[in-house]
């Protein structure tokens, strides 16, 4: 039986163990335990239930392995309650769990991100005086990122390292992870410094995950030293994702130079370009107004198999809304073309005066409809500041009205008695000026008639966490103090602009007509 288990023939076991039962041969612990083993590896996971259930008809107790195994059944079955009070029964009839038991208990707290389950399984090893192994920790790591506690993470692991275990990749990865979340840059720097000190295992998925940190958090001198870490290692040089990290990074910030020698090198070495770091080259020169290299990056990408996908297709959408000149928005619309040429012809329609609203609408909801859902919002961002730097203020607000139609910009307005906001996080800079008009708009139109208005107005920016992140606010604060209109920044909240009603009922009066304040 357990040659057959060792090859996975689960159904030749279960043959075996009912011929056994029928010539009258009682089965012991081991061979229940061999079959419900086997059944588990196969994902057999009622017929494992199944001779769970004969086993405890037959009077026999189970073993460590067998509660462990029936466990993990009912974990990946999703039946949570069913892993309790199996877990109790056991206990309660002497069985002393073992690591692998935690680490079922801990995987399935710590994917329904239940971190008093996680609490549990902590207390009971504890009390239990079980040591938690490599593995355990492993899982636990994990259970608490799922959970959102890095605080605990950290802990854990300091206890891991405390307790003499040497941390794998996994352990590393799942911190890093955590840290990278959590937006922790400080203990992830020092722990990458750690892994250094102490010769702690590293391999791809460990390098490129703290690469891909650095590029979330903006920590360029980081990840350049990291990356050239992987340069001189013997097992681990950069890959594609290492590469595309760098290029995030340096297009993030900004830094033109660094990212062309470092597209260059990718040539040089062979390096597969792929097309999310073509989208963060291609970002990077836009901004910059490189519209030759831009062009030159996105020829060479397509020769080398990059398929544009809608994330290319919206940053190509947002370098026209960057450029200048008719020259290099023409260049910029030729790249586009062959990428998405639906979204060319909407920015030609959008430019003809003679583009009626209907036309628009119908075009852009094939576009949408073609598009995922993550890159719709961008595509109508972009296309509103299009319009909105070519002085084309009607068609951003149709714009924006059709992304609010078509569900896009939810929760763009609260309103309760004491307060009216506008929540901009998720618009462009064009997209937020014009939801800012219309809001000022309705305003006015409220004060002409004399409506009840709240005591508080607040507008909602966000603010960015990133090292790079030009965010909203910046921009935002500038377009109120050019129109007069008394919003301030938050003192208690980052990202957030407020004003009273008696500031902004003066400043519309100041805005109207006589004759309108005389009726």
């Amino acid at each position: 039986m357990k040659s057959l288990r060792f090859g996975r023939q689960f159904q030749l076991i279960e043959d075996l163990a009912n011929e056994m039962t029928t010539n009258g041969i009682d089965l012991d612990n081991i061979t229940y335990s061999t079959i419900i083993t086997c059944a588990k590896r196969c994902n057999q996971f009622d017929k494992a239930l199944d001779w769970f259930e004969k086993m405890y008809r037959s009077g026999l107790m189970p073993d460590e392995i067998t509660y462990s195994a029936i466990l993990d059944v009912y974990a990946k079955l999703g039946k949570v309650e069913e892993v309790l009070s199996l877990y109790e029964r056991g206990r309660a009839s002497g069985w002393k769990p073992d690591p692998i038991a935690f680490s079922v208990l801990g995987k399935m707290f710590g994917e329904a991100g239940d971190y008093d389950g996680i609490s549990f399984v902590l207390q009971e090893m504890r009390s239990l005086n079980v040591q938690p192994n490599v593995v355990v920790y492993n899982t636990l790591l994990e259970a608490m990122g799922r959970a959102g506690k890095p605080g605990l993470a950290r802990s854990l692991f300091e206890q891991m390292v405390d307790s003499g275990l040497t941390p794998n990749e996994k352990t590393l990865t799942a911190l890093v992870k955590i840290y990278g979340k959590a937006r922790w840059a400080r203990d992830a720097i020092e722990l990458w410094d750690k892994m250094r000190s102490n010769n702690w295992p590293m391999d791809f998925i460990l390098y490129n995950t703290l690469l891909s940190m650095c590029a979330d958090l903006g920590l360029e001198e980081e990840a350049e030293r990291l990356f050239e870490d992987m340069k001189q290692s013997k097992t681990c040089k950069p890959d594609s994702w290492s590469y595309t990290s760098m290029l995030n990074i340096y297009g993030s910030g900004g830094e033109v130079e660094k990212a062309m020698s470092l597209f260059e090198e990718m040539s040089r070495l062979g390096v597969e370009i792929n097309v999310m770091g073509c989208t963060c080259l291609i970002q990077c020169l836009g901004r910059a107004k490189k519209v030759d290299d831009l062009v030159k990056v996105y020829g060479v990408s397509i020769e080398k198999g990059v398929k544009p996908d809608g994330r290319l297709c919206g940053c190509l959408l947002s370098v026209v809304s960057f450029c200048e000149t008719s020259e290099d928005i023409e260049k910029v619309l030729k790249c586009l073309q062959e990428a998405n040429p639906k979204l060319v012809s909407l920015v030609r329609l959008l430019e003809d005066e003679n583009t009626s609203f209907k036309t628009i609408k119908e075009e852009l909801k094939i576009i949408l409809n073609e598009s995922s859902i993550e890159v719709r919002r961008p595509f109508i961002n972009c296309l509103i500041d299009i319009c909105r730097n070519r002085n084309l203020h009607e068609r951003s607000h149709e714009l924006l009205y059709l992304g609010t139609f078509y569900g896009l910009y939810p929760g763009l307005h609260n309103k309760t008695e004491s307060e009216w906001s506008l929540n901009m996080r998720s618009l462009s800079v064009g997209a937020a000026y014009t939801a800012f008009d219309e809001w000022m708009g309705s305003l006015c139109k409220m004060v002409e008639r004399k409506e009840t208005l709240p005591e508080h107005f607040s507008a909602y920016t966000g603010s960015g966490t990133h090292r790079f992140s030009q965010g909203l606010a910046s921009a935002f604060d500038s377009h109120v103090k050019k129109l007069a209109a008394p919003f301030r920044q938050s003192e208690e909240t980052a990202g957030c602009f407020i004003a009273t009603r008696e500031d902004l009922v003066s400043w519309v009066q100041s805005k109207l007509p006589p004759t309108v304040l005389a009726s």
